[in-house]
């Protein structure tokens, strides 16, 4: 019998499903095998290497990875690419006109120009976390070519660069831009994981706010009393609506004989529709909430305010229902309501604050005051009580102090002559002394 002679290394035989392996006529060895493929197909890829063993590894990961039942990445395009095809396709129907265009923007001045060229299937989280460096420490002024814009340039074009840094909050929000995008690839089955999401931006502190004090929210509602709108301020204050609530209030959702009102809707302003009711962003955010006496007793006298008005101007079309209106019957922008806010604190002599700040002063007094954060939570329309926790940290912070340094008074008082009651319970050896 006659001994086998050895197979060459480019002709072995392999196991049916292991793919076939050969070197090319470049010198370079080529495996091809079959694996899984979006729409539960089986689809043939080839991978390369310098060596047999190489490229024989290569295809025996793509394999393993078919076995667990990952397809393999069909995106061939470019990051651009799928940047736009996810913001005309996908996002327009899933995301609010306002917050389309803010991704939109997002996309052409920061993803487009550092990531756009590579590759969707190549791309990888080093390649993220690079260009979020460079994000992290590039003036804009000069990778935006801003100064050329300017009538006066102040930065590149006169050599002096004025370090335009974007805030930790931008950065972490243009971060989840990409994250939003590639997680819709991995859910087409377009690539394999989400590789922004190996990637950590660190935590943004929160915005800073200078919410009302207890005598600077009575001296506001004393300067309000005389305005036209003073029903709002006094409802802003009191229960922490948000500025679109406000606008969206309908006299439908009010029930003045229970004292309560149901928050259904917003009002806001967008490039394409103008004043738009939408409903509230998340089902947290729709809520009945509670209306104080003083509050019941101002819009009853508001609604009558409101008719005089309309009989006197005459209004010919039917009313909006709106709580809030303009004379004229017509909902009010949100940006002229700002307006009026800001005339109104400088008439009152406080410092200028954003309107929203309302809603924070209302959240600060009555975590003060010493209502539940659960309570809170609910009234703000929080998603999560996480949410209103981390927001006015600052806030309970300076509650427990309070809470400590009271304790330790009541420590540091004066003993109790009255003889302890013997309940069983014997001190231990060597207490402690607390001061």
């Amino acid at each position: 019998m006659n001994a086998p002679r050895d197979t060459p290394a480019s002709r072995r035989v392999r196991a049916n499903g292991d793919g076939t392996v050969y070197q090319r006529k470049d010198g370079r060895w080529e495996a091809a095998g079959y694996v899984l493929a979006p729409g539960n197909t089986r689809r043939r890829i080839r991978v390369y290497g310098t060596t047999r063993k190489e490229a024989l590894a290569k295809l025996t990961e793509k394999i393993a990875t078919s076995n667990r039942g990952i397809p393999v990445p069909s995106a061939q395009g470019s990051v651009a690419a799928y940047l736009t095809y996810w913001l005309e396709n996908v996002a327009v129907y899933h995301l609010r006109e306002n917050t389309h265009t803010r991704y939109t923007a997002v996309a052409r001045l920061y993803l487009i120009p550092g990531l756009g060229r590579k590759k969707l299937a190549k791309l990888t989280a080093k390649d993220v976390r690079t260009w979020l460096n460079q994000l992290r420490t590039t003036c804009q002024c000069c990778t935006r070519d801003i100064d050329a814009r300017r009538d006066r340039p102040r930065c590149c074009a006169t050599g002096q660069c004025c370090h335009k840094l974007l805030s930790p909050l931008t950065l972490t929000y243009i971060h989840s831009v990409l994250k939003s995008a590639l997680e819709h690839a991995v859910r087409e089955e377009e690539i394999p994981r989400n590789v922004a999401r190996n990637v950590r931006t660190g935590t943004p502190r929160p915005r800073r706010f200078e919410p009302l004090t207890a005598d600077e929210a009575r001296q506001f509602l004393t300067a309000a009393q005389g305005h036209r709108l003073h029903v709002l301020f006094e409802l802003a204050l009191h229960t922490g609506l948000r500025k679109g609530e406000l606008l969206g209030l309908r006299w439908e959702d009010l029930d003045l004989d229970t004292g309560t009102a149901a928050i259904r809707r917003t009002l806001q302003r967008t490039h394409a529709g103008g004043l738009i009711t939408l409903p509230t962003k998340t089902r947290a955010a729709e809520r009945r909430i509670a209306l104080p006496a003083r509050c019941l007793h101002s819009l009853k006298l508001h609604r009558e305010l409101q008719q005089t008005e309309r009989d006197r101007t005459g209004a010919k079309r039917p009313a909006t229902g709106h709580v809030f209106t303009t004379p004229q019957g017509k909902p009010i922008d949100p940006t002229n309501l700002t307006r009026a806010f800001l005339v109104l604190l400088d008439k009152s002599g406080l410092r200028r604050i954003r309107f929203h700040d309302l809603r924070h002063s209302t959240a600060t007094l009555l975590l003060e005051q010493g209502v539940e954060l659960v309570v809170i939570k609910e009234l703000l329309g929080h998603a999560h009580i996480g949410v209103t926790a981390t927001v006015y940290a600052h806030v309970r912070l300076r509650l427990q102090r309070e809470a400590i340094d009271t304790l330790s008074t009541a420590l540091d008082g004066p003993a109790n002559d009255e003889p302890a009651r013997n309940d069983g319970y014997d001190p231990p050896p060597c207490g402690a002394i607390v001061r």
